[in-house]
């Protein structure tokens, strides 16, 4: 299936965890793809050496970020569609948290997002619109990396919970600020996923039975995979999500659903 063929999509974040599965997805699709992160892939992609394009980037630099977008625009000709999940983790007790981690957090998870989606939008905007058959006109389409903890809270989260926070009504305000210009934008909430990201927190000693306790807080009582978080970033981005725009879009396994008290558990189901 080739629904984004003739498109071109940026991805932050792009060389591991949710990012990388992004872009592996969107390739599979036919899209060509400028892939963004500070860090090298962590897997190989050259068989799509010809709609494949990786940048070095810190996500915090703007004038990086102006000229990665240029770039993009001068080889590919427009951008079509924007996928920020470029992030870290951190946070903690918010008495005790130093203001260089807040800040540090803050700035890539938030502003990070903000700057891409700048300079994207400068793109999408200077570009002109597609019509389909249908005479629906569209410029592009913005998908951000929010978090359910982005929708509520966690203990512990302070920075990492307030910066996906922003990210969610960021994305909000650019839908209602660029929908008539057929510009869409949503956010997806992951759930906990299998990420080196999450790793770096589960795999600390000690934190076995945290990690039990989140996996159950899922009421699929597993965590999902980057690749499934990758597929709904897809589908936001592609015509069949046409009318979709200003949501935040929970991708957690029911981990948002509600509590699991365990009386049906022993009810015997």
């Amino acid at each position: 299936m080739n629904r984004f063929e003739d498109q071109t999509v940026i991805v932050t974040g792009a060389a591991s965890g949710i990012g990388l599965a992004t872009v592996e997805r969107l390739l599979s699709e036919g899209a060509s793809v400028c892939g963004l992160d500070i860090q090298e892939p962590i897997s190989d992609l050259t068989a799509h050496s010809e709609r494949f394009e990786f940048l070095t980037l810190d996500v915090r630099d703007a004038e990086a970020t102006e000229t990665a977008v240029t770039a993009v625009v001068k080889k590919f000709g427009r951008v079509d569609a924007l996928v920020t999940a470029a992030g870290v983790a951190g946070g903690g007790a918010v008495h005790d948290l130093p203001q260089e981690e807040w800040d540090r957090i803050i700035s890539i998870n938030l502003t990070g997002t903000y700057l891409s989606c700048k300079f994207a939008l400068r793109a999408m905007l200077a570009q002109e619109p597609i019509v389909d058959s249908h005479g629906r006109s569209a410029r592009g389409s913005i998908v951000t990396l929010a978090s359910i903890e982005g929708l509520e809270g966690t203990s512990g989260g302070s920075a990492y919970n307030a910066s996906k926070g922003g990210v969610v009504l960021l994305t909000k305000n650019l839908a209602i600020d660029y929908g008539r210009q057929g510009i869409r934008a949503n956010a997806v909430c992951p759930g906990f996923i299998e990420t080196p990201m999450m790793a770096e927190v589960f795999d600390m000693p000690g934190m076995e039975d945290v990690r039990d306790s989140f996996r159950s807080a899922h009421m699929l009582r597993r965590f999902g995979h980057p690749s499934e978080i990758a597929a709904v970033a897809a589908f936001l981005i592609s015509s069949d999500a046409s009318f979709m725009t200003g949501q935040a879009v929970a991708v957690d396994g029911g981990y948002t659903a509600g509590h699991d008290h365990g009386l049906v558990a022993m009810m015997g189901l």
